[in-house]
């Protein structure tokens, strides 16, 4: 399964994404021009999974290079740098967003003794790269993860890291998509995840088009499937993995993993490396965004739900600790405990572009 949910035609020179608020109901392509619309695509979730925001984010930061009209260099890196920074403030927690526009930036100051032309083509080719890039990590990711189950298994998973959320495949979802092709079968129970219901909307939406066998739960659910020993392994994705190997994902993950721990089930979460932030020590040090208050009172119904007085706390994201974790399966390999360690060797590996040369022992497993 492949959506088009980040597309830039390079005849038009257009930007497009998937709106995926109107999923399940409605496939519609909205076209993205200004910082203003590419913010609040972002922000109000248009465009979401933390490997999908950073490759828009990328080409917004192309697009949005294409209207400086400066010819001076340092002029044109200053406005970049504006507009760098409203797409990083967009949403804080997903740590692609920082790196894939870091990089844009990167590769439009290395090129600014060339002029605008040159400092424009390397802030395009860098977008078609992440992209083109995450797709080849999704493919690794699914097969390692696909090594971790067995045909007839039942996977639980919560929010949605399918291709909706990365290029293709996805990252918790990969190695269930990948598997389903080869003819394998698997009972997937979907959280339905709320507030915003990405796990109804979106996970079930995926995996029934590609044939799985499906079952959406509501979160509370979640014990009862795997106390009936419906459940042998939990994938999910992941918004941000610190140094220790805490990890960041959609509100309700972390319950799910002491769930996990508790009736004896293997805990994975997955997702490429440039989620690893080795500079974010443990998960007290993951800034977790706070939405609107509506999205608890209102989103989803014809008429509020919640007396008006009543106050609302609203987090997006919450953190597992490493120590219920399974294991982390990036694109160059599996990691287990202890993670400091595994997740410095592979970031250095990853960087360096070699195989081989940062084995951290027998905690790390290679593609």
């Amino acid at each position: 399964m492949e959506f088009l949910n980040v597309h830039f035609d390079p005849r038009q020179q257009a930007l497009y994404i998937l709106d995926q608020t109107l999923l399940p109901g409605q496939e519609r392509q909205i076209r993205l021009e200004t910082q203003e619309e590419m913010v609040e695509a972002i922000r109000s979730l248009r465009v979401r999974g933390a490997p999908a925001i950073g490759i828009c984010a990328a080409y917004c930061l192309y697009v949005l290079a294409r209207d400086i009209p400066d010819s001076d260099p340092e002029a044109f890196l200053s406005r970049l740098s504006a507009h760098a920074a409203a797409l990083k403030a967009a949403r804080p927690t997903a740590v692609n967003l920082g790196w894939a526009v870091d990089r844009g930036l990167r590769s439009a100051q290395a090129c600014r003794e060339r002029g605008r032309g040159e400092m424009l083509e390397a802030l395009y080719r860098t977008a078609v790269e992440i992209q083109e890039d995450d797709a080849a990590k999704c493919k690794a990711i699914s097969e390692l993860g696909l090594s971790l189950i067995r045909d007839g298994d039942g996977v639980l998973t919560h929010c949605n890291a399918g291709p909706l959320a990365t290029s293709r495949y996805g990252t918790a979802l990969g190695p269930i998509l990948l598997g389903t092709e080869r003819g394998m079968t698997f009972h997937v129970f979907a959280d339905e995840t709320r507030p915003l219901l990405q796990g109804a909307r979106l996970t079930s939406y995926e995996l029934q088009r590609a044939g799985v066998d499906v079952r959406l739960i509501c979160d509370s659910a979640a014990s009862t499937v795997m106390k009936n020993g419906w459940v042998q392994a939990c994938f999910v994705g992941c918004d941000r993995v610190a140094a220790n190997g805490d990890t960041a994902n959609k509100i309700g993950t972390s319950a799910v993993a002491i769930l996990a721990r508790y009736y004896g089930i293997p805990f994975y979460v997955l997702g490429p490396t440039s989620t690893i932030d080795l500079a974010c020590p443990d998960g007290a040090c993951i800034p977790i965004e706070e939405r609107g208050e509506e999205e608890l009172r209102s989103l989803w119904y014809e008429k509020p739900m919640v007396l008006p007085e009543v106050k609302c706390y609203n987090p997006a994201f919450d953190v597992t600790d490493h120590s219920l974790i399974t294991a982390i399966i990036t694109e160059k390999g599996i990691c287990r405990p202890p993670y400091g360690p595994a997740l410095a060797a592979l970031c250095k590996e990853a960087h360096e572009g070699k195989k081989g040369t940062s084995a951290p022992g027998e905690n790390f497993l290679h593609l």
